[in-house]
C-alpha cells in the first residue's frame, strides 16, 4: 500500500507590485526557475508541464540562479541566507549554505567559472557581498553605494566585473579580484532595478523605475547608447532586461505593461508587446533562453513571446500564485476536471491528465473580489455548473461547458466558508453566522445560529445537513424538511473546532475533521462512532477530508503538512504521505477516481497522487 506522487501542478512566480521578479536559466537552455514562497520551481521550458520544487528554505525565497557549470543552482531568501544544492540528483543535496547579510537578499550572481558568487540587497551593515561558493570566504568589498541594492551581475568572461544597481539612483562598477570600488554611473534619475551583462561580458545594460535603460561598455563602465532616448525607453518604471544570446538584441520588461525587443547598436525598438490594460498586465520580469523569449506579470502569469509577432504570445502558463483555497473536480468529465480558487479571488480549471489550464473567464460579471472559500457542482452532465463563494460574500456561478461567470451575483447575509450541493440543485452555504440554502439563486431560507460554521455537507438522499462548529467545537446534524427547513436535532461533541464534515458517497457514514488533530466517522442513522477510536495520527489541526467515489477510503490534509489515507474496513490500517506539500498546510482534498487524490496547498502548488491500497 502507498501514495505516490504523480505529478505536480506548480504555483506561477508570487508577484509583489514594484518589485522585480527574477527568472533564472539553465546554462544548457533546458530549464528555467523561479521563486514562490518558500519554494523554488524548475521547470522544464520546452514543456513547463515537467517540474521540480525546491522546498527547503525555512523564509521566503527571493532570487534562485544556475551556476554556469550546470550542477548547482544558489537560491537566497529574506532572512539573508545563501543555498547552494545539487542539480543532479532528485535529493537535492545541500552543498553549502551562507549567511553572507543580515537582511533579505534581492539578487544573486555567480562569476563565469562558478566559483564566486555576488549578492545584494538590503542588509544591515552592508547591502552587498561577493564570497568564494565553495567556502564563503569574501573576495572583496562590494562598498560605495548609500541605500538598498537591488541588482547585482557578474561579468561572464576574464577580466572580470561586478555591477550593482541601487535605490540612489546609481550604478556601481567594480574590479577584481579581489573586487573593490571602481566607479559610480549617476545617467538615472531614480531607483535602478535591474543590471545585466551580454553572454560575451562586452556589454552591461541598466533599467531604472525612470523608464530608462542604458547600455554600458563591459570592462570600463562607458556609457554607449541610451535606449529609445528620444521618448525613453518605457514610459513606466523597467524592472528587468535580459540581452539575446548573439548579444545583439535586449528583451525588457515595464511597469507600463509592456515588453520591448531593442537593436542593442542602434537603441532602437524592433518588437513592442502589449499585455493589456489592467493592473495584472504589468510586467515584471523577463528572460531570454536559447529561442525561447519569457516574461512575467504582476498577475503572474509567464509570456512566451514570438519576436517575429507581437499580437499574440507563443503560449501562457497560468496557475495560482498564492495560496490554494478551495478544490472541486467534475468527475463526470473524461479527462476529469479540476477546480481550483485562490486568496488573490481567481478561479481556475485544469485537465487532471495534463494540467493544460486556464482562468475562469469574466463573462458579464467580474471575478470575487478577494479569498475563494468554497467550490461546489450542481446540474446534470450538459448542463453542470460551478458554484463559488467568497470572502466578498458573494455567491457565484459558472457555466461548465465555456468555463465563464455567469452574472446574476447573490449577496449572503454574512461570509461564507464552505459549500454543498445537492443533486436537486440546491446549495447548502455555511456562513458566519447561518446556514443558508440557495434556490434557483435565491435565498429559500437561513437559520441563524448562536455558533460559528465553518463547514457543511448533505447526505446524499437530502434528508439531513450537517454543519461543523467552529466556535463550540460541535457537528450539528439537522434535518431537512420541504427541501429548505432545517431543524437540529442532534450534537456530536468533538475535542476542537470542527474544521470539515463530509457524508460518505452511499450516505452510511459522517467523517468530521477537527482542530484537535482528530478525524472522526459516526455511522448513520443513529451517528454512533463507527471505530472504537477516533483517527489520530496527523500532529497538527486537519482541515480537509474526502470520500472515495467506492467509500472505502478517507483522505484527509492536514496544517501539519501531511496527507492520511484511512481504511474504513481496518482502521488501524493508514497511509502517511509525510511533507505532501512541504513547509505548507494542506488547505484541500478529494478523490479524481477510487485509486487517485488531488491534494492543493497553501504554497499554491496542485498535486496529484497514485493510492495503491
Amino acid at each position: 500500500m502507498s501514495c505516490t506522487k504523480r505529478s505536480i501542478y506548480a504555483a506561477t512566480p508570487r508577484t509583489e507590485r514594484g518589485r522585480p521578479v527574477v527568472l533564472g536559466g539553465d546554462p544548457k537552455g533546458k530549464n528555467f526557475l523561479y521563486t514562490n514562497g518558500n519554494s523554488v520551481i524548475i521547470r522544464d521550458i520546452t514543456n513547463p508541464a515537467i517540474c521540480d520544487v525546491y522546498t527547503e528554505h525555512a523564509t521566503t525565497v527571493n532570487v534562485a540562479k544556475y551556476a554556469p557549470s550546470g550542477f548547482y543552482i544558489a537560491s537566497a531568501d529574506a532572512a539573508g541566507k545563501v543555498r547552494i544544492w545539487d542539480t543532479t540528483q532528485k535529493e537535492h543535496l545541500l552543498k553549502n549554505e551562507f549567511q553572507p547579510l543580515g537582511g533579505s537578499i534581492k539578487d544573486l550572481a555567480w562569476s563565469g567559472d562558478s566559483q564566486r558568487m555576488a549578492v545584494c540587497g538590503d542588509g544591515r551593515e552592508r547591502f552587498a557581498h561577493v564570497f568564494m561558493a565553495d567556502t564563503g570566504t569574501s573576495v572583496g568589498e562590494i562598498a560605495g553605494q548609500s541605500k538598498s541594492i537591488n541588482s547585482i551581475d557578474f561579468r561572464p568572461s576574464r577580466p572580470f566585473r561586478i555591477v550593482t544597481a541601487s535605490e540612489d539612483y546609481s550604478v556601481g562598477l567594480y574590479q577584481g579580484p579581489p573586487f573593490k570600488f571602481d566607479k559610480t554611473l549617476t545617467e538615472h534619475s531614480n531607483f535602478v532595478n535591474c543590471v545585466r551583462y551580454s553572454p560575451n561580458g562586452e556589454r552591461f545594460a541598466s533599467g531604472g523605475a525612470d523608464g530608462k535603460i542604458f547600455i554600458y561598455e563591459g570592462k570600463d563602465g562607458a556609457k554607449q547608447i541610451e535606449l529609445g532616448a528620444e521618448l525613453k525607453a518605457h514610459s513606466g518604471g523597467v524592472y528587468a532586461v535580459c540581452f539575446s544570446p548573439d548579444n545583439t538584441q535586449l528583451i525588457s520588461a515595464s511597469g507600463d505593461k509592456t515588453c520591448k525587443l531593442w537593436d542593442v547598436s542602434t537603441g532602437q525598438v524592433v518588437q513592442e508587446f502589449q499585455f493589456g490594460e489592467d493592473l495584472e498586465s504589468m510586467q515584471l520580469g523577463c528572460l531570454w533562453q536559447g529561442q525561447h523569449i519569457l516574461s512575467v506579470s504582476l498577475g503572474g502569469f509567464i509570456y512566451y513571446l514570438d519576436k517575429n509577432d507581437a499580437n499574440k504570445p507563443i503560449r501562457i502558463i497560468k496557475g495560482h500564485n498564492k495560496s490554494v483555497t478551495a478544490l472541486a473536480v467534475d468527475k463526470q468529465k473524461k479527462p476529469a476536471e479540476i477546480y481550483t480558487g485562490s486568496h488573490d479571488g481567481s478561479i481556475t480549471f485544469w485537465n487532471a491528465d495534463t494540467g493544460d489550464n486556464d482562468r475562469i473567464a469574466f463573462g458579464e460579471t467580474k471575478p470575487h473580489l478577494s479569498q475563494v472559500q468554497s467550490l461546489g457542482l450542481i446540474g446534470s452532465e450538459g448542463s453542470m455548473r460551478l458554484v463559488s463563494c467568497g470572502m466578498d460574500d458573494l455567491l457565484k456561478q459558472s457555466t461548465i461547458e465555456n468555463h465563464t461567470f455567469t452574472g446574476g451575483d447573490l449577496k449572503l447575509p454574512s461570509m461564507p466558508k464552505s459549500i454543498a450541493t445537492a443533486k436537486d440543485g440546491s446549495i447548502f452555504l455555511a456562513c458566519n453566522n447561518d446556514v443558508v440554502i440557495v434556490k434557483d439563486n435565491r435565498i429559500a431560507s437561513a437559520l441563524h445560529v448562536n455558533y460559528q460554521p465553518s463547514s457543511v455537507s448533505i447526505s446524499p438522499d437530502g434528508a439531513e445537513v450537517a454543519v461543523g462548529g467552529s466556535g463550540d467545537n460541535k457537528t450539528h446534524i439537522c434535518t431537512l424538511e420541504g427541501g429548505k427547513t432545517l431543524t437540529e436535532k442532534q450534537e456530536l461533541s468533538h475535542g476542537g473546532s470542527v474544521q470539515a464534515v463530509a457524508y460518505s458517497p452511499d450516505g452510511k457514514f459522517l467523517v468530521a475533521a477537527d482542530t484537535y488533530r482528530k478525524v472522526t466517522v459516526y455511522s448513520l442513522p443513529k451517528y454512533e462512532k463507527a471505530h472504537k477510536n477516533e483517527w489520530g495520527f496527523h500532529t497538527a489541526r486537519v482541515d480537509c477530508v474526502a470520500w472515495s467515489p467506492n467509500g472505502k477510503y478517507v483522505v484527509s490534509g492536514s496544517l501539519d503538512t501531511n496527507i492520511i489515507v484511512w481504511y474504513m474496513d481496518d482502521p488501524q490500517k493508514h497511509v502517511i504521505v509525510k511533507g505532501a506539500h512541504p513547509m505548507s498546510q494542506v488547505n484541500k482534498v478529494e478523490w479524481l477516481d477510487d485509486k487517485t487524490i488531488v491534494s492543493a496547498g497553501h504554497d499554491g502548488h496542485v498535486k496529484i497522487w497514485t493510492f495503491t491500497p
